[in-house]
């Protein structure tokens, strides 16, 4: 019988970056860990929203442990989605997430974009989830080795989120634990200043887990601290049952320091409240004055001004508000369709509106980056992601979904 022997996690803002949108949420035995994006406070809100969904321990039903865990990361999916959906100054935000549950006798583990999970067994560090990105795919595809892509420029795109789309593809899995094994998640604020063997070499040397968590925030700190830096820490023992601890009686420690989404939600001016204020600045209209009995101005050059301008202004007037509602309703038709093309690096992209460009206002919107190169793909298949055809928003991520992994017909 499996057991948490020890955990610690620390979080930090880092060096660069003027909040931290990290969240983590500790209660062994779940341990998770998410990293928010979207500014403006979006990435924390994201990132909580998501973790929130956690404190409730794993339910109890049907389906194995791991399967369990990944409904709940589905859950955590639609939570952000739906509030991204539903506030346009969280529109656009998403999170990363990854969650681990030691159960009775293995570990289920449940992923989703670039923040990581590793196992420190013997010595030796071992990564267990791929990296949702730009650089994670072109790693796996043997296009550009683990080395180059520590440095690659497009190292901080990512192709897998929570929020972005109504469903999400989760990577899930159960890992066989050995007694004495230790599992780090981490943000990318850790992996992209630490190199894996540091990593392993601080943990080793560390008198506790506690230790082990201050110095890895430290060093990548003292590497520049680019980004926002978690880490969760857990070891894991076998127990002969009547002998150890019970797993419900375990420590909880609760974790993130970025306030929670109510929190949040509740200290934002509330719609209401905004306009009143709005109400209460615009200017006061003064009542109109008795128009003067006729022929007390007969003649006048205004008067005769006011007459000769007020049909070309109604007419131009009448104009613009028509093509404002014309504008309006195309613009508002343009978000519903989708598609497909590549970026300026030329990979594979998914695009939201219609592709193209008016003099100052681009009709789309790039909503994320494949990590397919146009290039290598065969022409008839090029033909069909230049075509830019419009497609509903489900047959366009298909699409790329189908073009990630290689099951387009011909594609090669």
């Amino acid at each position: 019988m499996l057991r948490v022997a020890d955990h610690a996690a620390r979080t930090d803002t880092g060096r660069q970056r003027p909040a931290n949108e990290d969240s983590y949420w500790v209660s062994a035995p779940l341990f998770v860990l998410a990293d928010g994006m979207g500014g403006a406070q979006a990435g924390e809100v994201a990132s909580q929203t998501a973790v929130e969904v956690f404190k409730g321990g794993l339910p109890d039903g049907p389906g194995s442990a791991e399967e369990r865990l990944a409904g709940l990361v589905e859950r955590a999916n639609a939570a952000v989605h739906a509030l991204a959906q539903a506030d346009e100054q969280h529109a656009g935000m998403g999170t990363t997430l990854t969650a681990a549950y030691v159960a009775e006798d293995d570990l289920a583990i449940a992923h989703v974009g670039d923040s990581r999970f590793y196992v420190l067994r013997d010595g030796e560090l071992s990564q267990l989830t791929d990296d949702h990105s730009l650089v994670g795919e072109l790693v796996r595809r043997g296009q550009i080795s683990a080395e180059e892509a520590e440095d690659h420029p497009q190292r901080s795109i990512i192709t897998r989120a929570l929020g972005i789309e109504g469903e999400v593809v989760v990577d899930h899995l159960t890992w066989p634990v050995r007694d004495g094994d230790v599992f780090l998640l981490c943000s990318d604020g850790l992996t992209s200043m630490v190199h894996d063997a540091e990593v392993a070499r601080i943990i080793s040397a560390a008198g506790s887990l506690g230790e082990a968590a201050s110095r890895l925030v430290a060093a990548a700190n003292g590497a520049g601290g680019r980004d926002n830096i978690t880490v969760v820490l857990f070891r894991v023992e076998e127990i002969t049952p009547g002998e150890g601890g019970v797993l419900g009686s375990q420590r909880t420690m609760a974790g993130a320091a970025a306030p929670s989404a109510e929190e949040i939600r509740a200290a934002a001016p509330a719609p209401t409240a905004r306009g009143a204020v709005q109400a209460a600045e615009r200017p006061v209209v003064a009542p109109r004055a008795p128009r003067p009995p006729q022929g007390g101005r007969p003649g006048g050059p205004s008067v005769r001004r006011r007459r000769r301008w007020s049909g070309p202004l109604k007419a131009l007037t009448a104009v613009v508000v028509l093509l404002a509602i014309v504008a309006s309703g195309a613009w508002i038709a343009s978000r519903a369709v989708y598609f497909v093309a590549t970026d300026d690096d030329g990979y594979v992209a998914l695009y939201q509106g219609l592709p193209y460009d008016l003099p100052g206002l681009s009709l789309y919107q790039q909503q994320f980056i494949s990590g397919v190169p146009v290039q290598t793909l065969s022409p008839r298949v090029r033909d069909t992601v230049t075509a830019h055809k419009l497609r509903s928003q489900h047959d366009a991520v298909d699409l790329v979904r189908q073009l990630e992994r290689g099951d387009l017909a011909g594609q090669s």
